[in-house]
């Protein structure tokens, strides 16, 4: 009661925050006049201006209020857009690192070039983040008329760029891309091995659209660069074939749909047994026997690919148009969208494909990773945008450390959501829903339906073919043509079935969208006053559609179904409404939707009979809204639980990739690391010497012979270390004095051997070569710990704390390898006779294999067995060959830094010189 009295007098936090912005923007306001007297050329000069003052000590604050006003006006003179008041809220919102949550068609776009103006200002560059890249392009090209005309520059990344125009856009001021490519692109430059071979800046200010999407939503799918591994494609075959049979019996196995769990029962585990003997793949033993637990591993992701993961609802079967191969592509669950590229791990994405008869990929082994909660915590400063957050506040401020502010619309809200209607079956409600359709085109009015699988839009358009009601379909099936579906879908009686993918990007405006009809009825129309005529001729029919919608109510929104998040709710009811409009929505729901089934209580279908829930009738009620909004409140806290979890685990990964990342850009910047190279040498002695010869123990206690095969495995050596312990007084630290002086004269033979510059370059392509190894060696280790370290709960012991524990040990295990491997590798380079011509050797690398270049620092390939050499390939010098541009037999003779003869332009080393 008091917390209500004091909202009342006192205001809310979100209405005391709205205060203070607002108090800014009559002085942006007053600077308009100043602005619209400037010619084109004096306006663009503000940026100019801008940065000299940023120069002599001014702040971005200082600045804010002249740069929003610059930017204001550029938009009126290249976009014809004018920002609102509450406009200019938002960005001062975004620049202070806050997420600004503003409802459908407040036009956050445009917000975002405010604070990325400002902001680019620096000159350290700003990454504004969109979902997917068609928003990512159309925003660059769109928005980028603001910010070229202002002086400054924009690039985009997208899919299938080079590294070479990845960089380029990435040394722009503004830069707009999707969260994947963003990421992916910071995994890869960790993966390079030279600076100049990186696209991507230091991390300034990032903007992030649809903020909810992209950090709560994905945030559970971390991004991986992955290898292939072992192919065990054949057994994925066989064990599906058992599988299929087995699933045939639902007494086989127990289901959990809440928390998408399988396990088999006693009768099923026996079956299997049986079936996997018969097909050959069991041999000895039992299931559950340590020797077959690949095979427990292989039967259980395929039981979950049978059980819990629906085509056309989790994934679609797609036809690759590059090589006409059947993939399984994945759907985004919250916003109904495919996503090329991703995968199931751990073998479960194998298994999709052997049950649905496509190809099966290899398995892949994890060379990088990163979440996105701790790609987007890189940057020193964080914003974003969406029509959805505050439901999520908490977990922006915990996670992210992120605000949110409710920004208020432009007009008022005029639309109007209806109670949910509940239905006994799934059948009576989809009639109502039709008889709604039908009644909304009887009127004109535009008719969008939300449904929230491309399975269920799909029957849904079904049965509006067997009424013969015209509609359009938008699901990830026909994505190409989303924003052509979603532009007219406000147009007079037009009925559009959508998945959640209708929720975001494209506005539906009200009688239809004529800048989109123009530019595609009209793309093939030669310019001249025939295609003006056309194109007014097109608005003048817009116009009139628009005013037969607004007499009809409006947009009018119906869900199918309530989704676990309502957020996906408020996104599908807020494409309704904007900028003041009218329209309607209303939720059709039955006892045999998903939430209802899984999530609501057991009771909820006894007290809507006892409500008069019959066959044929609907119950329509505030608390049904309220029982279903606390349902939803729980799997959200659910989700959010399981999030957290997730990423305090990945947190410990996370501190030892910031210190493996960092200590890979020091060797990558250092010109000269034999000082590592010594000091790495130097513990790998010390810590050989401490193993073998234990604090305070006799000569005879001493391993002599296991401290000699060490010094041969690791050094190449072969020293008298049993003559050295018989001798009188000795101890020690003699041992590891003779030891070090040793290996130090063979390195220092191998350096005059090379040459100093040669031996530089050996000792870092090394280094950097094995630290890669290793890391992606401690990846999988970290993965196999993480899977099992659950069942330490059942000892009473915090299984994060023991993760924490272990992975520690794992990390200090990583570098004594990553010494060692360095130390021996080094010692068993020889410089074999120069051969003509002379071909790259693999340095092999495990999974990932990276070619080293002949002509900087040789070609390495590692050390087979104790006594093994590995040969450094060195190309003779000055070879007296011809180069012919015609004959590519003969490039190889071109100095390094020569033009290539290829013709390209580029310096040989950078172009054919380079393998």
């Amino acid at each position: 009661m008091f917390a209500r009295l004091a909202r009342a007098i006192l205001g809310t936090q979100n209405d005391r925050a709205l205060k203070a912005y607002r108090k800014r923007v009559p002085a942006i306001n007053a600077l308009e006049p100043k602005m619209a007297a400037l010619s084109d050329a004096e306006l663009a000069a503000q940026t100019v201006r801008f940065r000299e003052r940023l120069a002599q000590g001014e702040t971005l604050d200082d600045l804010l209020p002249e740069a929003f006003a610059t930017v204001r006006e550029a938009a009126k003179r290249t976009l014809g857009q004018r920002h609102f008041d509450v406009q200019l809220i938002g960005g001062m919102v975004l620049h202070e690192g806050k997420i600004a949550e503003m409802k459908t068609g407040e036009g956050k776009t445009l917000v975002a070039t405010l604070p990325a103006y400002l902001n680019a200002l620096t000159g350290k560059g700003v990454h504004v983040v969109t979902v997917n890249d068609y928003l990512a392009r159309r925003d660059a090209e769109w928005m980028g008329q603001i910010y070229r005309f202002l002086g400054l520059s924009v690039g985009v990344i997208v899919h299938g760029l080079t590294d070479e125009e990845r960089r380029a856009a990435y040394a722009c001021d503004i830069t707009y891309g999707t969260n994947n490519e963003f990421g992916f692109d910071y995994l890869r430059d960790n993966m390079k091995y030279r600076f100049e071979d990186m696209v991507q800046r230091d991390f300034h200010y990032a903007i992030v659209d649809e903020v909810d999407s992209i950090l709560i939503d994905e945030a559970r799918t971390p991004l991986i660069i992955s290898g292939p591994a072992d192919d065990s494609s054949e057994l994925y075959r066989q064990v599906d074939a058992v599988v299929r049979e087995l699933v045939r019996d639902a007494g086989t196995y127990e289901k959990d749909e809440k928390f998408r769990t399988v396990t088999l029962t006693e009768d099923g585990t026996e079956r299997a047994e049986r079936m996997l003997r018969e097909a050959g793949i069991l041999r000895e033993g039992n299931l559950y026997d340590a020797a077959n637990i690949t095979i427990v591993h292989h039967l259980n992701q395929s039981l979950r690919a049978h059980t819990l993961f629906r085509r056309d609802v989790d994934y679609v079967v797609r036809r690759d148009p590059r090589d006409g191969v059947d993939k399984i592509v994945l759907i985004d669950e919250f916003t109904g969208r495919m996503m090329e590229g991703r995968r199931y791990s751990d073998g479960l994405h194998q298994a999709l494909e052997a049950k649905e008869g496509v190809p099966v990929q290899p398995e892949n082994q994890t060379l990088a990773s990163i979440t996105f909660q701790n790609y987007f915590r890189l940057y020193p400063k964080l914003a974003g945008m969406t029509g959805t957050a505050a439901t999520e506040a908490d977990e922006f401020l915990e996670i992210y450390n992120l605000a949110v502010v409710e920004i208020p619309t432009n007009l008022p809200v005029i639309r109007k959501d209806h109670d949910d209607e509940v239905y006994k079956t799934a059948r009576e409600k989809y009639e109502a829903v039709i008889r709604l359709i039908e009644e909304c085109r009887a009127r004109n009015q535009p008719v969008l339906m939300g449904t929230t699988s491309i399975e269920k839009s799909e029957q849904v358009s079904a049965l509006l073919k067997k009424r013969n009601i015209p509609h359009q379909v938008l699901n990830a099936r026909f994505h190409e043509q989303e924003a052509y579906i979603i532009a007219q879908a406000g147009a007079p009686g037009a009925v559009t079935v959508a998945t959640n993918m209708a929720g975001r990007g494209t506005d539906i405006q009200l009688g239809g969208n004529a800048e989109m009809r123009i530019r595609l009825e009209l793309a093939n129309m030669p310019d001249g006053p025939e295609k003006e005529a056309r194109a007014a001729a097109i608005r003048e029919e817009v116009a009139r559609n628009r005013e037969i919608v607004k007499q009809a109510g409006g947009l009018y929104v119906v869900g199918t179904e309530r989704h676990e998040s309502r957020r996906i709710d408020n996104q599908l009811r807020g494409r309704s409404g904007r900028q003041g409009d009218p329209g309607e929505s209303k939720f059709f729901l039955s006892l045999e939707d998903d939430l209802m089934r899984i999530f609501g209580s057991d009771r909820m279908g006894g007290m809507l009979e006892r409500l008069g829930l019959k066959e044929g009738e609907a119950i329509v009620h505030p608390w049904i809204n309220k029982a279903l909004e606390k349902a939803q409140k729980k799997v959200e806290a659910r989700n959010f639980d399981m999030r957290k979890n997730l990423l305090k685990y990945d947190n410990v990964m996370n501190d030892q990739r910031r210190e493996v990342y960092a200590q890979r850009r020091e060797f990558m910047k250092a010109n000269d690391v034999s000082a590592t190279i010594v000091e790495m040498r130097h513990e790998v002695i010390e810590d050989i010497v401490a193993k073998r010869i234990p604090e305070n123990a006799m000569p005879e206690q001493w391993d002599a012979a296991g401290l000699k095969a060490d010094v041969q495995r690791l050094f190449n050596l072969d020293l008298p270390v049993e003559d050295w312990a018989k001798e009188e007084g000795i101890d020690d630290a003699d041992i590891r004095d003779r030891i070090v002086k040793a290996a130090d004269t063979l390195m220092a033979r191998k350096t005059a051997e090379f040459g100093p510059d040669l031996m530089r370059q050996i000792e870092k392509s090394v280094l950097l070569q094995m630290l890669d190894q290793v890391w992606k060696e401690h990846l999988l280790l970290l993965d196999h710990l993480r899977q099992g370290i659950g069942l330490r709960a059942y000892g009473q012991r915090d299984p994060l704390n023991e993760y924490k524990q272990e992975a520690f040990v794992l990390f200090n295990q990583m570098l004594a390898h990553l010494r060692e491997r360095v130390t021996a590798l080094l010692a068993r380079v020889e410089l074999a006779p120069p051969a003509p011509p002379p071909e790259p050797i693999l340095f092999s690398r495990g999974v990932h294999e990276t070619r080293l270049d002949p002509g900087e620092a040789g070609a390495l390939e590692p050390a087979e067995g104790n006594g093994g050499t590995a040969v450094l390939t060195r190309p003779a010098r000055a070879r007296q060959t011809r180069v012919d541009p015609a004959d590519p037999s003969t490039w190889h003779a071109t100095p390094r830094n020569a033009p290539c003869p290829c013709g390209s332009g580029k310096k040989y080393k950078h172009c054919h010189g380079r393998i």
